[in-house]
């Protein structure tokens, strides 16, 4: 018993009982981990070509024949590009009711290196412009259901996709365990990324990791600005056009995501600022990005020190969450949210043992641009002041290995390496001992997901022919190959 009093923020000394694994373990009857294998589809499901085109909102209207091109390459892209539906259908199925800070957005090709602030190279979740608070298992099922979708597209067998599934639950689960039985702050940093091949036993993967590693250091601003800008006639350097993926803006549309970056300022730490100060803007572009990203704003800038040395930074729109609604009716409403950039850095240095060293948020002023479909990108939407936008490094180092060229045994390694680096993410905003309580030492939950994986797998196909019979007859309008 401690002689001082409780104080808000910290745990209680004279903690409660049960204790935090005893309540995990306590979960299971509220839900059966065997019952983790249904899937359950609500009868006000949107079929997938509707889906599509809801979510399609609010993007830039000539882009979106580019993401449905995207979302139409394969039912694994098309699984990426759809979390919003998957969400919807997730929500039909009941839950443990313990949070998370989750990803959202929790598929195998969201996972890759990038660099810390010392050039070193970091293996962690990289995209998180669905994170909430929500039911941690949402994340595990849509990483496991990524693992045969992949699986499928490489070739691997079905016996070989299953097994990559489970293994990718039992991974979570094992890594939840450890992390459960650690002193706390030793449990925050667990699982460093040099020890991950060993911890997981992904020895197949070992290759393919150095391989990527190699290419990844040699992604940097330098490389880019080095391909896309040029010597403008005032003697500076300016991006050069690429359609439709890199192109040049109106000088208004420019200054006004340049002139955004006075308010990221203030959304770093200030010891970041004479770091910034010591470079100059030089041009803004627009850039194409992603699966699930395309048509949403997104900007690149040029910003060169006293050497003409570039550094590249994103400028990438935030909108809501997709999962936002469903999350809710899983029994986790999300509070009003004031600023749709800084709820994602927030959630993605809540769940990265280590964050962008210039990760912060912005608001574009509307207005700035002229009408989407008059050569601009339509900034304005006449909601607000501004439109929210996140702020991080373009090609910090990064590097991803693509899941669906892995072969049976490296897409096993895959599997176990994201499940457990999905655990350690989690264990930041939940507490280990619960959930690890929960999970158990049985394989009942591996076997779970494997089997959940596979049945969603199957509706990701049905679904992903659909949107690819649309396009044929017309119905919906895609550009391949971009």
């Amino acid at each position: 018993m401690s002689r001082v009093p409780y104080v808000p923020g910290f745990a209680r000394a004279d903690e409660e009982a049960p204790s935090a694994k005893a309540r995990g373990r306590a979960l299971r009857e509220r839900l059966p981990r065997a019952e983790q294998a249904a899937l359950r589809i609500a009868a006000d499901r949107p079929d997938a070509v509707a889906a599509v085109e809801e979510s399609n909102a609010g993007r830039l209207p000539e882009l979106t024949p580019i993401r449905v091109g995207r979302m139409a390459a394969s039912p694994f892209a098309f699984l990426r590009g759809s979390a919003g539906l998957m969400a919807h259908d997730l929500a039909a199925s009941p839950v443990t009711g313990t949070g998370a800070q989750i990803c959202g957005d929790a598929h195998a090709a969201n996972f890759g290196l990038y660099g810390d602030a010392r050039g070193d190279l970091v293996i962690d979740l990289n995209d998180f412009d669905e994170t909430v608070h929500g039911p941690w298992e949402w994340d595990v099922k849509r990483l496991a259901t990524s693992i045969v979708l992949a699986g499928r597209e490489a070739g691997a067998g079905e016996d070989d996709c299953r097994a990559a599934a489970r293994d990718a639950a039992g991974a979570y689960r094992r890594a939840m365990r450890l992390l459960a039985r650690l002193p706390v702050t030793d449990a925050w940093n667990a699982i460093a990324d040099e020890e991950l091949v060993s911890h997981t036993d992904a020895r197949d993967l070992l290759g393919t990791l150095e391989r990527v590693a190699a290419k990844a250091r040699r992604n940097t601003s330098a490389r880019f600005a080095a391909k896309s800008t040029e010597q403008g006639p005032d003697g500076g350097r300016r991006f050069v056009d690429a359609p439709p993926v890199l192109r040049r803006v109106p000088d208004v549309e420019a200054a006004a995501v340049a002139s955004a970056l006075a308010g990221y300022l203030e959304t770093l730490p200030e010891d970041r600022h004479p770091l910034l100060a010591r470079y100059a803007v030089h041009d803004v572009a627009f850039r194409v990005v992603g699966t699930g990203s395309v048509g949403l704003r997104s900007y690149v800038v040029l910003l060169l020190d006293h050497r003409g040395e570039p550094l590249v930074l994103q400028v990438k729109e935030a909108r809501s969450s997709v999962l936002t609604p469903f999350v809710a009716k899983a029994g986790f409403p999300a509070p009003p949210v004031a600023h749709e950039g800084r709820r994602v850095v927030l959630g993605q240095r809540r769940m990265q043992v280590v964050s962008d060293l210039l990760l912060g948020w912005a608001t574009v002023p509307d207005g700035a641009g002229v009408a989407s479909g008059d050569g601009g990108t339509g900034l304005s939407d006449g909601r607000g002041p501004g439109r929210p936008f996140q702020v991080r490094q373009f090609r910090n180092r990064k590097g991803s290995v693509d899941p669906a060229r892995l072969s049976g045994a490296q897409l096993d390694d895959y599997a176990r390496m994201t499940g457990a680096l999905l655990a350690r993410a989690h264990a930041h905003s939940a507490d280990p001992r619960v959930l690890a309580g929960y999970c158990g030492k049985g394989e009942e939950l591996d076997e779970a997901i494997g089997r959940f994986a596979v049945e969603y797998a199957n509706r990701a196909e049905a679904d992903h022919a659909a949107l690819v019979a649309a396009v044929r007859s017309g119905r919906i309008a895609a550009e391949s190959g971009v």
